[in-house]
């Protein structure tokens, strides 16, 4: 889930490998049956304690990161409706970040929308 605030995105450190200690945005799998957009959704809520509306998605990136994984990633972006900020599930921390301050992210299709961002190309 693609989720900004103040000029900043949300990001989680992941606690599980791949990418043990990297961060990258709120996500994961979608469940059988389940609606992509809620996925989204329920992941980031999980990873942030965040409730989170998905409101637009923003692209299908090819994500080749995990083995035997799906072939893309689905970013949807996402409006913060409730919530307290506090990791949980796969993530052991959570945070905004401008871009400027961006930790070492985990997955390269994280870093193709980062790069969007900075290019100013998530509208």
């Amino acid at each position: 889930m693609w989720v900004e605030k103040d000029g900043k995105i949300l990001l989680v450190r992941r606690a599980i490998k791949p990418a043990l200690g990297l961060w990258t945005v709120p996500g994961g799998f979608v469940n059988a049956w389940e609606d992509p957009a809620k996925a989204a959704a329920r992941e980031c809520s999980e990873e942030t304690g965040l409730t989170v509306s998905p409101s637009k998605l923003l692209d299908l990136v090819p994500g080749h990161e995990y083995p035997g994984g799906a072939g893309f990633v689905i970013f949807y972006r996402g409006q913060v409706t409730s919530g307290e900020m506090k990791a949980g599930d796969d993530a052991d921390a959570v945070g905004w970040f401008g871009p400027d301050e961006l930790p070492n992210i985990a997955f390269e299709a994280t870093g193709v929308m980062i790069a969007r961002w900075h290019l100013g190309d998530l509208d």
